[in-house]
């Protein structure tokens, strides 16, 4: 336990690692603030020194995972021309499909307050599924330029498609579903697989 008064680097990370292992061990009804806190092996009241209440914690824990693997997409558009395209594709979709744990986003989902704090912030620019959207396309762009997409590939579509079936998967994913990576990989290889050159 971190001692009173001590400042702890990097707190909303450690927070919000924390609130994904009480998910992953016990399930969203034991996610409490005290439960993080316990977890995160500090104060108490540290979570409600950064965030309003469990809701805005919750809303800013979606949104840090959505903007990580928009970073992460915004830098597909300069590997153009490296690796394949499916490859680079499905690494994106991939980190996607793992930024935010299924248990976070319906957890979101079901409590107003969250939803309403993950929407104003995307609607004001906070990077999403938009972003991530549009990284994708620009990659998809620049391929083509570079000939190794087919003419008249339409990268837009392709990301749309991509970043939609993405997000259905992560919003259901539960236990004896199939496994998401395989419909990810099979998806890709429709999208581009007659594009490619």
């Amino acid at each position: 336990m971190s001692p009173r008064g001590v400042a702890i680097p990097d707190v909303r990370d450690r927070l919000f690692d924390a609130a994904e292992r009480v998910l992953a061990g016990a399930g969203p009804s034991a996610l409490t603030s005290r439960a993080i806190t316990t977890e995160a092996g500090c104060a108490k009241g540290l979570l409600h020194a950064h965030f309003s209440g469990l809701d805005e914690f919750i809303g800013a824990l979606v949104l840090d995972r959505f903007a990580r693997i928009a970073r992460q997409a915004g830098r597909l558009p300069a590997q153009a021309g490296a690796g394949t395209v499916a490859e680079n594709l499905r690494k994106v979709a991939l980190a996607l499909l793992t930024s935010v744990n299924p248990t976070v986003a319906g957890l979101a989902l079901t409590r107003p307050a969250a939803s309403l704090t993950i929407r104003q912030a995307l609607e004001a620019g906070a990077p999403g599924f938009t972003a991530i959207q549009d990284s994708i396309a620009e990659y998809l762009d620049a391929e083509r330029q570079l000939g190794r997409l087919a003419d008249g590939t339409d990268g837009h579509a392709i990301a749309l498609a991509l970043v939609g079936s993405v997000h259905h998967l992560l919003m259901t994913g539960w236990a004896g579903a199939p496994d998401p990576r395989e419909q990810v990989r099979g998806l890709i290889a429709q999208l581009v697989g007659g594009a490619v050159t």
